[in-house]
């Protein structure tokens, strides 16, 4: 009977999740988990688990971005190997995630970590330390790989600014600036 009602509590979770967007996705995480998670985040996946299991342990700041597939792994399970000769030993740690951060895809977040403001972790980074303000990090394990002003004039270099345009004027956008430029981006069809 536990299992089923453990089934039908998840399962309500599920349809509700599907309800909120990228943004409002924080309400939900907060209420039911517990997440710590300041104002005008966006929050790009839509897992019951993605906060591990212990998201009281996570705390995300104000304008921070989380996009797919990101892990927080709060605790280290290895010490499970010493059980027999330890009986209950766990090891935990804190995820914080301080204001104007945006973690890249298929990011690990390991405990005991503090990721500075305005700090930029590359698509699958695994992060083991600190990561300081204003920093782009990458690798496994996570490395400085550049300063967030050399990250931006890198950006302001080869990016483009497309301001308040539907996806079809967008397309013809990067049609046409990929002509003209040596970029490899195919916007899908």
């Amino acid at each position: 009977m536990k299992k089923i009602l453990k089934l039908l509590i998840r399962l309500k979770k599920l349809i509700a999740i599907r309800a909120y967007d990228e943004y409002s996705i924080a309400d939900f995480y907060r209420q039911e988990f517990g997440v710590t998670i300041g104002a005008n985040c966006r929050i790009m996946s839509k897992h019951l688990d993605l906060f591990g299991s212990e998201p009281y342990l996570i705390s995300i700041g104000n304008n921070v971005t989380i996009t797919e597939d990101v892990k927080f792994i709060s605790h280290d399970g290895g010490v499970g190997i010493f059980r027999k000769e330890i009986p209950g030993l766990n090891v935990f740690g804190r995820i914080v995630i301080k204001d104007n951060c945006f973690i890249g895809v298929n990011s690990v977040l390991m405990p005991n970590i503090v990721i500075g403001p305005n700090a930029v972790v590359g698509a699958g980074a695994v992060v083991t330390k600190d990561v300081p303000e204003n920093t782009v990090v990458t690798g496994v394990p996570a490395k400085p790989l550049m300063s967030i002003q050399e990250y931006k004039d890198k950006a302001l270099q080869k990016g483009l600014i497309i301001l308040n345009t539907d996806i079809d004027k967008q397309e013809k956008i990067l049609k046409h600036t990929q002509s003209k430029h040596s970029f490899n981006f195919t916007p899908n069809p």
